[in-house]
């Protein structure tokens, strides 16, 4: 049996706390950076973890050292039982949030402040209700801002999540930090990163450095606030005088953060992906359904990450096909 302290502790020393559990593959947008475009095979109802599942499996990693836990998807307001889901991991007193296309938002808003769930995460790619749909496939723009407005009305802490693409939304990086002026959220730009099924091309990417040139072009420079970075970072944040949000710009191409990475992801049909760029999966829910201790299986997983994006070293090892589509679909991830 590996000892508890050392569980969740890699072979560079970082140290797990986060995990981001995925509920569903299944959203109701379509996102082309995130869905290929003839979908993907859905896992079967009865290979993904139950409610009763997901708390078990999230109490064995609370008990080995993690503090934060994220729900993801696909779109995680899909899943039915989801108020069930809230009420069980609120039980294990730790730090829970949420990320979400924000559609379902409003039915769910009671749940998450009875179980003080104050952090959201919210997917949104453009601020035009047209570019919406041809990015989404789906007509539900008004829907996400007004429940935008809801969340800021509620004094949810929020960041917006925008996946820059050249030539689609790059021309909306101020129009978003303008939003920070009167709102206190947070506008998280997103490199554009390759997944199974995205048709990613380093040519659609729009890097740290091109989005600060825009930043520097049309605010004055004394204006452009570095904020202090967190431990473990994953957006490097900056802010504009006197307005009352921030901004952040989540490199993991150009610039990754991957020295202080303390996240681990399960994936909802129960497997550890120690990486987001990592094809290796450990299968956690065969093994608990199984009546199997998960500890081990959990360290194997956590001691065979890599250094560096599961060992795609270089921008070119990025920008190599036989690398960076041997993976899932985001979708099937969990963001």
């Amino acid at each position: 049996m590996t000892p508890i302290n050392a569980v969740l502790t890699d072979d560079f020393g970082r140290k797990h706390n986060y995990l981001r559990i995925s509920l569903i593959e299944k959203c109701n947008l379509r996102c082309t950076y995130c869905m290929p475009a003839d979908g993907i095979v859905l896992s079967p109802k009865a290979s993904l973890m139950t409610a009763d599942e997901i708390h078990a499996i999230a109490q064995t990693f609370v008990n080995n050292g993690v503090d934060k836990i994220r729900l993801t998807g696909g779109e995680p307001l899909l899943r039915k039982d989801f108020p069930e889901i809230i009420a069980k991991l609120a039980s294990l007193q730790t730090e829970i949030s949420i990320t979400t296309n924000g559609i379902l938002i409003n039915k769910h808003i009671d749940v998450l402040k009875q179980f003080n769930v104050k952090k959201i995460n919210l997917s949104l790619d453009t601020l035009v209700a047209s570019k919406f749909h041809s990015i989404t496939l789906r007509n539900q723009f008004q829907s996400v801002i007004d429940n935008l407005h809801l969340l800021l009305n509620n004094d949810f802490k929020i960041k917006v999540n925008v996946v820059l693409i050249k030539g689609f939304n790059d021309d909306e990086i101020i129009d978003f930090i303008k939003l920070t002026e009167f709102s206190p959220i947070s506008i998280r730009f997103i490199e554009f990163m390759p997944f199974a099924g995205n048709e990613w091309d380093r040519s659609k990417m729009v890097s740290q450095k091109e989005i600060l040139d825009q930043v520097q072009h049309h605010f004055p420079e004394s204006d452009v606030e570095k904020l202090e970075d967190d431990k473990n970072f994953t957006a490097r944040e900056f802010k504009i005088k006197n307005y009352l949000g921030s901004f952040g710009i989540i490199s993991s191409i150009t610039n990754p953060f991957c020295d202080g990475c303390n996240r681990i992801r399960l994936t909802a049909n129960g497997k550890i992906k120690n990486c987001l760029f990592s094809n290796s999966e450990t299968d956690l829910l065969t093994h608990f359904r199984n009546s199997e201790a998960i500890e081990d299986l959990i360290a194997f997983a956590i001691k065979s990450k890599k250094k560096v994006r599961a060992g795609m070293t270089t921008i070119e090892d990025v920008n190599n096909p036989a690398l960076n589509q041997d993976n899932r679909s985001m979708i099937a991830i969990g963001g």
